[in-house]
Parts: C-alpha cells; structure tokens; sequence
C-alpha cells in the first residue's frame, strides 16, 4: 500500500516538472521532485487547501467538507477495522485524544482535518469533538517540559511567555545559562540535519515528503541533491540521477553521482549515532545549531499558527526528526540555541511554518530558538569565564530579486503562491516587499551585533549563523578587528569545513553543515577527495573551551576525530 502511495506521488510529480531547489534546472526535467515546493497551492481537485488552525467550525455535512466526507464516513463506521487501518489512523490519539476504535464522527473529522490520511483534508474542524477545543490539532508540548516552567524570578523575562507574534523578540537576550564545574567544557557544533518525514500526513494540499521509496517509513530520509566539481563548473549528478541511486540503493547508478550506499542512504543517522556516542562520553554543555533544521521546506504548513499553540504538523515533524534522533546520555535536556536556515524560512518561498520553530521553543525544555536573531549569555562560574554568543540570520543572501534564481530565491515569483503573506507572524506581508524584508532584517542584524559585541564583557564572543564562512566576509572581519568577535559558526555548505584563521582577517571559521539532512556536497568516499572543498563531507564539531582556548575538533560520521584547530581570544 505504501508503495502505490509513493507511485502515486511520482505521478503527480512527474506532471508539473518544475525545478527543484538544490538541483538544476537544464529544461530537461531533471528535477523530479519538483512537486516538494509548491506551497498552499492545491496539487488536485481531490485536496484541500485549508490552513490547519484558525478555521471556522462547521458540521461534515457542510460543502466546505465535500473531499472529505465521504472518506471520513467510511473510516467511521468500517474502515477502522481495515487490517491496515493501525498504519492509516495511527494520528488519532495525539490529535483526538481517544483511540480511534473509540472515536467519535466529530473526532474523525478532526483527523481528516489535522492529518488527513491519504491526503483528502477536510475544509473546516469540526464543531463537536471528545476532546475540545476541536480546532486546535495539538494540545501537547513538544519533548520534555515546557521552557516556561519555573522559567525564572522576572515574568517580563522572554523565556516565561511567548511573543504575541513571532518575532517580536528579535535582539532579545534569553536568560542567562550557567554551567557548573571547573572544565574544560564540551559543545557541540551542528546543522543542515533535519531529512523529510515520509510519514508525515500533509496538510493544505501539499505532498508528501518522500523521495523515493525507501523514504516511505518513521524517522528521517535523506534528500538528493545536485553534485558537481569543486569549482561548480561542471554538474557530475543531476537530481533525477541521484533519485535513481537512492530507489536502487546504488543498483542503477551513474558513476558521477558518487553514491556510497551505506552512508549517502543515512547520513543524518549515522551522525547523530556518532553524536550521542560522543555525547555519552564528553557530556557536552549545550549543542550550536545552525539551521536548515528540516528538509525540503521546514515546517510543512502556513505561516501563522498563532503563537501559543503547536500544530500537528511541527508536533510531527520535531518528534520524527528531533526528538526521536538526537536523545540519550549526554543529550538528554541539552539546549540547543538555533537559528533558521533558508530551507527553514521555506527555501523558495517564504511562508513556510518557520514560526512554529519559533514557538517550539515554548513547548520543549531544550529546543531554544525565540526569534530570528537573538543573543545567549552563558556563564562558567567555576571555571572563571564567560561567552556571548549572538544568533545572527543571515537569510537575506537567498532573498533576490522576484525573477531571479527562482531555485534558490525565497522571495522569488515562481514558486511563492499567490498571496502569500505572514504578516500576521510579523514577516514579510507580501512577495512585492520580501526581497526588501529580508534585507532590512540583516541590516538590523548588523547593527545590533555590532552594538552587542561592542557592549561585551564576556570572555568569549561567538557568533552563529547560517550561511557559510566567506559570505558577508568583510562585514563578519570587521566584527573580528573592531569588536573582538572570537569565532563564526556557520553552516548552509552540505560539508564541514574547518577554516583557517588567515582566510578571514584572523577571524575562525567553521562550516558545520554536514549534518546529513540532505546529501552531501561531494561524495563521501574517502578514496575520491578532488571535489572537496573542507576535511569531510558529513559530520559534526565538538569545541573544547576553557579561559584561554577553544579547540575545535572536526568529528567524522562514523566518530573519528579528523581535524583540530585552536582558537585563543581576541
């Protein structure tokens, strides 16, 4: 069954053949997964383009619930007993809070509502409900306790309460942190590690986020992506090349694609297992996460959740690609102080569930992401030191020009649907000003890191950031020399890259975005380097950081530690 569901997809993707974002697009429909970016847009008569919260309630009856009607009468009074019907209605009890053998006609309309298997969504919740309020998806936290509790003596403070809108905390401070012991202390360096969810049940008549059929299952697949030379002059793979090594696990394989099997089909597993590895031992005082936090689009629905409430869809998607990846000893309860990446804002298009990673922050005790750019002060008090270390989002660089680079353009013309706006989340109000939003939102950026760093007592001053070292590289320089920024975390580039410290102005850099979310700039294969730009292609960082030095330690996926470099303040 799920495989004809993954054919079935093909079908409707095959029939648009527009071009995907990390691919490119030659006019030869190499881009098979093209249907993945068209959001809020209706890919069939038979789907809804309904929002998921915030809709007037109305009876199954009602003509806004002619697609689902007759599907949610069906699973009501037999399809529940369906030998397959565990698979298709396993949502039940995380949106209706009853099992479905037991669910009421208004719960099932619920679920077709929040989670529509098979994807007919119904047009509005329902008005009657086992478990009210019946227009809210989710009522749960995300994992773990709410970041509000026992959130501190101040209740002004921004980690009691969320923002009325999303970013309404942007240049804020979160409370400070204070880790207890002498050290050195470990922290971990990581980003572009959030795969698809292929079983995540689409809302707003988008598709679902399965690539080929082995992305039909619990926790994260990988995304293919283009692969070409070290100088981007010449493409080695195409999109529709690599989809075929991952439907044949290397079988039917161009030999320029470079697929590893074993390693290219899992990467964001096989990092994470070599992080909790190391977490175990090395017990890593918080986690740096520099974004494209899920792949293809973030979170899978609308902007505009209001900010108080989680959605289905980012309840989902953080359980199958968050908290049921990075846990165990050494991780458990660990923050991790986030940014957004340009797939997070919604990779070409900008009115993505970006603010449900926002709110997210509110519903877990370790996921902490309060606005786009913010700052954490961190304290070592026995230890004698301290780190600030400021948010930055530099997202702007994928915000062009509406006709240009429609594949890596968040405001671009072509795939932003029309009317597209998140003013209600504080964003961008419509496609007309986004360029200019985003832009606006990274002069803002700069001028309050400069503020920050110039006001800095701390002993150590970090900057994290998305988009990798070598963008915006005078600006980032400046900070170094005048201001005394110490070190620049980045991500974005699908590889790690330990730079050295002459390659800026004196200013170390690293490129931590071999998370395995997606693959790989080149391929993996150690025995084939020319087209690589750092030390590996899928990994993670652990900085070692004491009064007088930070270490920093390049960690291969499969734990070995391949590069080193120190850092000494400014």
């Amino acid at each position: 069954m799920m495989l004809s569901k993954f054919l079935g997809l093909m079908a409707l993707v095959s029939s648009s053949e527009l071009p995907d974002d990390e691919c490119s697009d030659n006019g030869d429909g190499s881009c098979a997964l093209n249907a993945l970016q068209l959001r809020g847009m209706s890919m069939s008569s038979d789907l809804s383009n309904s929002s998921e919260e915030g809709s007037k309630c109305a009876p199954l009856s009602d003509p806004s619930n002619s697609v689902c009607a007759p599907v949610v009468r069906w699973a009501s009074r037999g399809g529940q007993y369906d030998p397959h019907a565990n698979d298709w209605f396993e949502d039940m009890q995380d949106i209706s809070g009853v099992d479905f053998h037991h669910a009421s006609l208004g719960d099932w309309q619920k679920l077709y509502f929040c989670a529509p298997p098979g994807g007919k969504q119904c047009g509005t919740p329902p008005c009657q409900c086992s478990n009210p309020p019946c227009d809210v998806c989710y009522n749960g936290n995300g994992g773990g306790a709410s970041a509000t509790k026992g959130c501190g003596a101040d209740p002004d403070s921004i980690s009691c309460k969320p923002p009325k809108k999303a970013l309404d905390y942007n240049g804020k401070a979160w409370d400070p942190m204070s880790v207890p012991g002498y050290g050195p202390f470990h922290v971990f360096a990581i980003g572009d590690w959030g795969g698809m969810d292929g079983t995540l049940r689409t809302i707003e008549g988008r598709p679902e986020l399965i690539a080929y059929p082995q992305g039909v299952k619990s926790g994260p697949s990988v995304f293919p992506r283009t692969r070409w030379n070290k100088a981007h002059t010449k493409e080695l793979c195409d999109h529709k090349q690599f989809v075929a090594c991952y439907t044949t696990m290397g079988r039917l394989c161009d030999p320029g694609c470079g697929f590893v099997k074993g390693i290219d089909d899992q990467p964001q597993i096989l990092v994470a297992k070599s992080l909790k590895m190391r977490a175990a031992k090395m017990d890593p005082a918080f986690i740096l996460n520099v974004g494209d936090n899920f792949y293809w689009g973030g979170i899978e629905k609308t902007c505009g959740t209001p900010m108080n409430e989680l959605s289905y869809t980012a309840h989902h998607q953080f359980n199958q690609i968050f908290e049921g990846v990075y846990n165990g000893k050494g991780l458990d309860g660990k923050v991790w102080l986030s940014v957004l990446g340009n797939h997070d804002w919604g990779g070409r298009v900008f009115n993505n569930g970006w603010d449900q990673q926002i709110a997210y922050t509110w519903k877990s005790n370790r996921w902490r992401l309060p606005a786009a750019y913010w700052s954490q002060h961190v304290d070592f008090p026995d230890a004698g030191f301290s780190m600030d270390i400021f948010m930055v989002d530099s997202n702007a660089m994928d915000a062009k020009d509406l006709d240009k680079d429609s594949e890596h353009n968040i405001c671009g013309e072509e795939h932003n649907p029309p009317g597209a706006t998140c003013a209600s989340a504080g964003g961008p109000t419509d496609l007309g000003s986004c360029k200019q939003w985003f832009w606006d939102l990274w002069a803002a950026n700069k001028a309050w890191l400069a503020e920050g760093l110039s006001k800095s007592k701390a002993d150590w001053q970090v900057a994290v950031t998305h988009f990798p070292c070598g963008h915006e590289s005078g600006f980032y320089v400046s900070m170094h020399q005048q201001y005394g920024l110490d070190l620049l975390v980045t991500g974005h580039r699908h590889d790690q890259e330990l730079w050295s410290p002459n390659r800026l102005g004196g200013l170390t850099c690293f490129v931590t975005g071999g998370g395995g979310g997606i693959s790989s700039e080149a391929t993996p294969n150690i025995h084939n380097k020319r087209d690589w730009y750092g030390e590996a292609q899928y990994g993670f960082y652990d900085l070692l950081v004491s009064k007088n030095t930070i270490s920093i330690t390049s960690i291969n996926w499969n734990g070995y530690e391949i590069m080193t470099r120190k850092v000494y303040p400014k």
